[in-house]
């Protein structure tokens, strides 16, 4: 069985100049709030301070050090600015502004959810025409939530956190909860403290005493490296650490300490999402201009950091200037307004997961995938549908998964990061990467792709950065050989994005389009240009999701038998048609 990876999907926001790479839109810096400083982070290829003031004129990327001053401000979240300059770029340099009429629109909008629905209905027939053939093979279970339906167990992502969150993580997030809002009552100084007391006795709950001692292993190791203040020892120290999780001898002892194979992958789940924690602090240190003898950057600091509880097994990921801000900063609400964010939240998970559920239920396409003789069988239209129902139900079910520690986050008087945007609005790999993926991948632009150089150094230094950022997606993943195939689908794809859109933005292409095509031609013209992206991008995540088998057989049923009725992959109509007009930057 193909057991599924992790992904944490969220937006980031920057603001750059005109001169810099397009590339930097998937992995920007973050954004400026008004009247605050801006300074440069350094790149393992500069020995700059990283509190240095740096030429307006310079494309280093730029980062608030706020906290290096002693200050606990932090960029927002979002800024209206940035975003209107994000929608701008979005809209694509084929559009001016003009709508494609109304009937055209609606007529397309109908078309994309008769697809979905219809090619849905067609999995839930092979569902049902093989449900004891899939039955025999992979012990579907009796559902007691849908009468009469089974229910496909075969992702394992979905099976494993829900028995986990049955079992125990629901009461201790419960625990985490009415732990917070005591302290928030007897004394608010000092909830940090108690909330990490917490997070350290929950992960001694289910992961025992062993388990609790890897994680304060790892995280001390990595502040003891930090104090050199190198970011290559840094570095080093952390894809050590993260490589002792793959090594055969240290995962038969590990597992030596439970019971059972699901409390061993809880730890290697929780180790896995510590080290981007850890990593986070170590390489803020190495940038505090010294000496660095700030409250913040401490031991206990740390320990507070990586043991915040809603956030241990399983993200989404805050870096440590954003925690220790929003820590001294709560927003304070009262017990109406909790209560009132309580049961919106708990209306909205239940959906969530009555929605993933149903799913699971009515359509076995994770079953179907296992399948290999079965997914070559299965007409275009079924293929199709279950390309769109794995992806939809993966986007399902991190609303759940991320759901639940955001909740909690908003109970604390923190800001979580966003919810995952739904896939079928995608488009584009950049704008996947920098919409949905990037609740995890904000970490990976400010520790990954900017000190490996950035756009700094040309556009062939932004190239070598972002194959250095997808291959540590890669690695982090588990390294596996689809990984890897995921990530060079995913780096070919922005890179050729890019390309062309760099192509169509010279002065000469703008003129002709705009000479012989009219603006809703334009916009035409790019859906038809995102549809090809549409369905490689749909294409890497299959390989992702259903591993190196799905990627192949998709591709030689699509690509090498060149069957007449093309798969739901390539009858996706691609969302830009619906984006609103550009806005320009004379608007802005």
């Amino acid at each position: 069985m193909h057991v599924s990876s992790q992904l944490y999907p969220g937006p980031l926001l920057h603001t750059r100049g005109h001169d810099s790479t397009s590339l930097d839109l998937i992995f920007p810096s973050e954004p400026q709030r008004e009247g605050s400083e801006r300074r440069a982070i350094p790149t393992l290829f500069t020995s700059e301070d990283p509190c240095e003031d740096t030429n307006a004129g310079n494309k280093m990327e730029l980062l608030t050090c706020g906290m290096a001053e002693g200050r606990t401000e932090y960029p927002p979240a979002s800024d209206e600015r940035v975003i209107k300059k994000l929608s701008a770029w979005a809209a694509g340099p084929f559009v001016t502004g003009a709508m494609l009429p109304w009937w055209e629109l609606s007529l397309y909008l109908l078309a994309s959810i008769g697809f979905h629905f219809y090619s849905f209905y067609e999995v839930y027939k092979v569902s049902r025409e093989h449900e004891e053939e899939l039955d025999r093979e992979f012990d579907l279970e009796t559902g007691t939530l849908f009468r009469g339906l089974k229910k496909d167990p075969t992702d394992f992502e979905w099976s494993f956190w829900m028995e986990w969150g049955k079992e125990r993580l629901v009461w201790l997030f419960l625990g985490h909860m009415s732990v917070s809002q005591v302290a928030n009552l007897i004394s608010r100084k000092h909830k940090p403290w108690i909330l990490a007391v917490y997070g350290m006795w929950a992960c001694r709950c289910v992961l025992g005493t062993q388990g609790t001692a890897m994680v304060l292993i790892h995280a001390t190791i990595s502040f003891c490296v930090a104090q050199f203040r190198s970011q290559f020892l840094s570095w080093l120290c952390s894809l050590s650490l993260l490589s002792t999780l793959r090594l055969q001898d240290v995962e038969e002892v590990k597992r030596g300490w439970y019971k059972t194979e699901n409390e061993y992958y809880l730890l290697q789940f929780t180790l896995t999402v510590r080290c981007l924690y850890y990593t986070s602090f170590s390489l803020e240190l190495c940038w505090q201009p010294p000496p660095a003898e700030r409250p913040f950057y401490s031991l206990p600091w740390m320990l507070a950091y990586v043991f915040y509880y809603p956030v241990f097994h399983n993200g989404p990921v805050l870096s440590f200037p954003e925690f220790i801000a929003q820590m001294q900063q709560q927003e304070q609400s009262s017990p109406k307004t909790s209560l009132s964010i309580l049961a919106l939240g708990l209306g909205r998970l239940l959906f969530y997961w009555w929605l993933a559920e149903l799913m699971v239920h009515l359509m076995y396409m994770h079953a179907i995938y296992s399948s290999a003789s079965l997914l070559r069988a299965v007409s275009s239209w079924t293929l199709g549908g279950l390309a769109l129902a794995q992806v939809l139900f993966f986007y399902v079910k991190y609303l759940v998964l991320f759901g639940v520690p955001a909740l909690l986050m908003r109970l604390d008087g923190l800001r979580p990061p966003p919810l995952p945007r739904c896939v079928s609005t995608m488009f584009s790999f950049t704008g996947m990467w920098r919409s949905v993926w990037l609740l995890m991948a904000s970490s990976f632009s400010r520790y990954v792709y900017i000190p490996a150089g950035g756009s700094q150094h040309g556009l062939l230094g932004a190239l070598f950065s972002t194959a250095m950022t997808f291959a540590f997606v890669s690695f982090w993943h588990g390294g596996n050989d689809y990984l890897w195939c995921w990530a060079t689908l995913n780096w070919l794809g922005v890179t050729v994005e890019n390309g062309v859109q760099k192509l169509v933005q010279r002065p000469h292409v703008q003129h002709s389009l705009a000479q012989f095509l009219s603006p809703g031609a334009r916009r035409r013209l790019h859906a038809a240009l995102a549809s090809c992206s549409t369905s490689m991008l749909i294409l890497s995540n299959l390989v992702f999701l259903g591993g190196s088998q799905v990627g192949e057989i998709y591709w030689d049923r699509i690509f090498i038998q060149a069957e007449v009725r093309v798969c739901l992959l390539y009858l996706k109509l691609p969302p830009h048609l619906f984006l609103l007009p550009e806005v320009t930057e004379d608007q802005v």
